[in-house]
């Protein structure tokens, strides 16, 4: 497979999964009589990440995370030559969905794109009010549990065809979790779509949501490359 296809998917996936994901909390999770709220928002992640990876996996690895390539490049799984141009296709194709999101959410009367639009926060722009340690904790561990489930899933000793169900219920699992702490990045594509669109605070803590996810990565990959190690 060419690296501009699987560029391609890369751009593709992420897409999806930013508008899914953060197109659920902005356009569905409050919305009157049928909002789909915490649960709702959840789920539609995990779907994002459940269909793509059975659509473009084959093609990219379905990694649609600057994260995930990290770790599967710590672990041994990803080559160093395409690290790069993976992480640029899925930022890109993160601010894509977030600039389609923003287009269909702003023809409602009243939009106010400075109030959230789905983005990752800490302290006063948590959801629950949580401090940015607690934030920093939160996707550190949780970007860790995602890569050692993408690593178990993904290890050619377990059971074939369904990795992409055990991710996608991880990351629904995770946003169960953390949407209170940090509204749930685990993916620094994700976060830097939607900040860019928010304009303020978001930009101002997007570090945390590029520096935790990567952190929690790298520790996953040098922790399944144990359990790999024959003894």
């Amino acid at each position: 497979m060419t690296l501009t296809k699987k560029l391609g998917a890369e751009f593709l996936g992420t897409f999806w999964l930013v508008l899914g994901g953060c197109g659920s909390a902005v356009l569905a999770a409050t919305f009157p009589d049928v909002g789909i709220g915490l649960l709702g928002v959840a789920v539609a992640f995990g779907l994002t990440v459940l269909t793509m990876v059975y659509a473009f996996g084959h093609i990219s690895g379905g990694h649609f995370n600057p994260a995930v390539s990290i770790g599967l490049w710590t672990g041994g799984r990803f080559s160093s030559a395409e690290l790069g141009p993976y992480i640029a296709a899925q930022v890109a194709g993160g601010i894509a969905a977030a600039a389609i999101l923003y287009v269909i959410a702003s023809g409602q009367a009243g939009f106010d794109v400075t109030a959230g639009f789905a983005s990752n926060g800490y302290g006063e722009h948590s959801p629950g009010g949580y401090s940015m340690t607690a934030a920093l904790v939160t996707e550190v561990v949780m970007t860790f549990m995602f890569l050692m489930i993408i690593l178990g899933a993904t290890d050619k000793r377990a059971p074939q065809g369904f990795a992409p169900i055990a991710i996608g219920l991880s990351l629904t699992l995770i946003h169960l979790i953390s949407i209170p702490v940090t509204n749930t990045s685990v993916n620094p594509a994700r976060s830097t779509g939607v900040a860019l669109f928010q304009g303020d605070w978001a930009v101002s803590q997007l570090w945390l949501f590029w520096l935790a996810p990567i952190v929690g990565a790298i520790l996953a990959g040098i922790v399944y490359k144990w359990f790999e190690t024959e003894d």
